[in-house]
Order: C-alpha cells, then sequence, then structure tokens
C-alpha cells in the first residue's frame, strides 16, 4: 500500500552484497524487476551501481553466476526506459555498458538476448550512451553479431545500428566494417523512429558516389520508397529527402521513378510541409532529366495546378519553369497540356503563384513552338499587362517573353503593343547588354585558352 522504499533499497543493498546465496540475488532482482515501475526514481538511480557491480565482469563480481547477471541485466533494462532519460545517462556513467559490450561476445541464448536488450535500451533512451557504445568497438560488436544472428533478438541489434548512426564518426566507418548492408537492413524493419534514423543516415552517407552506388547495389531504393509510402508526415520529410540522394546520379533515377517515387513526391509537393515541397521540387528536377520521368512528373504537375492550394500552385509552377528549359526530344511541358493552364494562372489573384507561372511562361518563349502555344492560348495580352504590375518580377518575366515574341516573325504583331511600353523598351535593352556582355565573356575565354596553351607547351 506505502512501502517504505528507504527500508527496501536497504535490504536489497544487503542481499546482493552477502555474495552467499544466489537463489535470493537473483530473486531479489527480479522482484526489483517487477516493481520496476513503481518505484521512485530516486530509488531506482541509487540501485544502478548495485547492478553495475553484479555485471561487472572484470574480477570484482567475486565469481557470480550468469543467472544473477542476467537479472542484472534486465533489471538496468526496465531502469532505463524509466523517466526522461536520467537514468538510462546514470546507467552509462556507472560503468554498466563497459560490462555489457565485455560480456555480448562470450554469451549466448537467453543470457545475450537480455544483454543486447539492455545496450539497446541504453542507447535508445540516453543519448550519451551512443558515444561510450561508439568508443569502446560497441560497432564493431554489433556488426559482428548481425552477421550470426538470425533469431528476434536481430531487431534489437538493428535498432541499435540505426541509433548509432546518428553520430559522424560511425558513419565515416561503418562502410569499412561491412555494416551498410544492415543499416539498410534497419531502414526497413524495426520500430518507425529506428527505420527513420537508419533512413537518415542513408541519406548523409549516400552523398559520397562510392557509398551511393553500394547502396543502391544493396537494394536501398525500394526501402525508401517503401518507408516513404507508409511513414508519418516527418519520415516522409526523411525518406524523400535521403532518396533524393540516392537519384543524384544519372544511372539512378529511372530506377527511382520505377519503384514508384514519383507520385511519393507529388503527394508531397502538395502537403502542406514547405521544407517537404522543396525536397519535391528539386528530386523532380532531377528525375525530369530522363525523358520518361519528365512526361510522368508533368502529368501530376498538371493535376496539381488544377487542383491543388496556393503553395502547391506556385511549387508547380516553379518546376515546369526549369522542365521548360530542358532539352528533351519532344515538349514534355507543351504536351502536357499545361500551357493553357498556366496562362489561366496569370490572372490568380495569388502574386507568388503569377510570378512562378510568367516566369515558366517566359523560359517557354525561347522555343517557337511553345510561344505559338503560348499565343495561341492568349498569353501576349495578359503579358502586355503584367508589364503594368506592381511586382519587379512580374513586369521583368512578361518583358522577356514579349521580347521573344517580338523576334519572332509570325507573332511580332501580336505585340505590337508593347513595343512602345516603356518596361518593354527597358528590358529590351538591358538584354541586349546581357546577350553583348556574354558573347565577349565566350570570346576572352576562347582567347585565353589560346594563350594559355601558347605560353605552356606542356598543354599542347
Amino acid at each position: 500500500m506505502n512501502p517504505n522504499w528507504e527500508q527496501a533499497l536497504d535490504h536489497f543493498e544487503q542481499v546482493m552484497a552477502s555474495g552467499t546465496d544466489e537463489a535470493l540475488q537473483v530473486k531479489a532482482t527480479m522482484r526489483l524487476v517487477h516493481f520496476c515501475n513503481c518505484v521512485p526514481e530516486e530509488i531506482l538511480g541509487r540501485t544502478i551501481p548495485i547492478l553495475a557491480r553484479i555485471l561487472d565482469d572484470n574480477g570484482s563480481s567475486h565469481g557470480l553466476s550468469w543467472s544473477v547477471r542476467q537479472a542484472a541485466a534486465r533489471c538496468l533494462r526496465r531502469i532505463a526506459c524509466r523517466g526522461d532519460g536520467r537514468l538510462a545517462t546514470e546507467i552509462g556513467q556507472s560503468g554498466a555498458i563497459h560490462s555489457l559490450l565485455r560480456l555480448l561476445p562470450e554469451s549466448d541464448h537467453g543470457f545475450q538476448r537480455d544483454l543486447v536488450k539492455c545496450l539497446w535500451c541504453a542507447v535508445t533512451f540516453g543519448n550519451a550512451n551512443r558515444v561510450i557504445v561508439a568508443t569502446n568497438g560497441g560497432l564493431e560488436i554489433v556488426v559482428g553479431m548481425l552477421n550470426s544472428c538470425n533469431d528476434a533478438t536481430r531487431r534489437y541489434l538493428l535498432e541499435i545500428l540505426s541509433a548509432l548512426t546518428l553520430m559522424r564518426e560511425v558513419r565515416r566507418v561503418i562502410s569499412s566494417l561491412g555494416g551498410l548492408r544492415f543499416l539498410v537492413e534497419a531502414a526497413r524493419f524495426g520500430s518507425m523512429v529506428s527505420r527513420e534514423r537508419a533512413c537518415q543516415a542513408i541519406g548523409l552517407i549516400g552523398v559520397t558516389r562510392r557509398a551511393r552506388h553500394r547502396l543502391v547495389e544493396l537494394g536501398v531504393i525500394p526501402v525508401l520508397v517503401e518507408l516513404f509510402h507508409v511513414g508519418d508526415s516527418t519520415t516522409k520529410l526523411v525518406a524523400g529527402n535521403s532518396l533524393g540522394v540516392v537519384s543524384a546520379h544519372v544511372d539512378y533515377i529511372r530506377s527511382v521513378a520505377e519503384a514508384g517515387a514519383i507520385p511519393l513526391y507529388a503527394e508531397l509537393l502538395q502537403g502542406p510541409d514547405f521544407i517537404g515541397r522543396e525536397i519535391a521540387e528539386d528530386v523532380f528536377c532531377i528525375l525530369a532529366v530522363a525523358e520518361e520521368n519528365a512526361v510522368s512528373i508533368a502529368e501530376h504537375l498538371v493535376r496539381i495546378l488544377r487542383e491543388g492550394d496556393d503553395e502547391s500552385k506556385t511549387a508547380a509552377a516553379d518546376v515546369f519553369w526549369d522542365l521548360s528549359g530542358y532539352k528533351h526530344s519532344i515538349s514534355v511541358v507543351r504536351n502536357s497540356g499545361a500551357i493553357p493552364i498556366l496562362v489561366n494562372l496569370l490572372s490568380d489573384g495569388n502574386v507568388e503563384v503569377r510570378e512562378k507561372v510568367s516566369g515558366a511562361i517566359a523560359q517557354l518563349s525561347y522555343n517557337e513552338a511553345d510561344r505559338v502555344a503560348l499565343a495561341d492560348a492568349g498569353a501576349v495580352p495578359l503579358m502586355v499587362d503584367l508589364l503594368h504590375d506592381e511586382s519587379d518580377e512580374l513586369r521583368d518575366n512578361a518583358a522577356e517573353a514579349l521580347i521573344n515574341f517580338s523576334d519572332d516573325p509570325s507573332l511580332r504583331e501580336r505585340i505590337s503593343n508593347a513595343i512602345d511600353d516603356l518596361s518593354f523598351q527597358s528590358m529590351q535593352n538591358r538584354m541586349t547588354r546581357l546577350r553583348v556582355s556574354d558573347e565577349q565573356m565566350v570570346r576572352s575565354l576562347r582567347r585565353m585558352s589560346i594563350e594559355q596553351l601558347t605560353w605552356d607547351p606542356d598543354l599542347v
């Protein structure tokens, strides 16, 4: 009803210090396990040094049997789960983690399982314990055990591994230890928190070409796509970003698309999270390098332009802005049916939507067939009106597009109203100066290369 915890602690300490009746020690420790959720945290904290001494294997354990140490490991595991992580940190400071790491390689069956679970709790609830594990050979021990462990303990080992990879030092060496395949496995199985950690580590490791290639060989693409699909909003961001890192090579962009990533990024583009939309924009621009991917992406963007809110429309128009500059064998934007929708959005009430749309139209106006499609969709009078808009970006985009229209003999009459406009003339003069400057720079670079070759005969 109202136990005297101080008296109970004294009794527990006496039993564990006696060293004469191991059965009684096991019974006392398991009783503490049973009542662990009821014992005040302050009392539990005072049992940690006692249990750490029992678990110790360096000669100070007085020849205690495995059963006593196993009971101590179970008790420490339960204590580590209590509270806000303070008790887990105290377990690390007690030296218990060093004992766990020493005992793991020589333990087996049930004892090993309890040791692994104790270590799992220690690194899950105590961030500082990850440093202790990593700097005392823990990564090597975990990877070594994963090479041979196929029972239920494997999941705990994978989650320990994912926790350790939050450390930069661990990520630097995990590949050399053969641990990348286990990291991919950790992203596939276990709790969502652990899978997300593994996914984050994959994204950080995958920035190097060699690691990215190895990860793809290990089957990371479908793993990340699956996690992207089933995860919560935060996990989707992490998975989407990591998958984008992996896809940042021409050899993998088709595989990412074939795994079903494009609809997931379209969902992210329509989502409420600003970072998610930025990730989706960046990855779409990477995937669209492959023409077949660009066609699929454009279909989703058209739907978003029709159905999305202002933020997602802005993001979709921004992607179309980039796609309109790609040199595919077909005009992906024009064939998608996006041009009439983009032109209609020039009258949208949201300034940011109109700015992105006008930018896409300005980029499209550099292509002759796209210019005709824009003119047929009624873009010219709308762009002329935008020359007087309050937004500098809208005026510049409109003038840039109209200048390209004016360079097209078949369309010049359609913009006769704009030719005398001061904004149009100002932009025309600016673009003329930029083109001259670009030509001079190209000539200068060409002359510099010739002079360098002449000056340094070793380069010839």
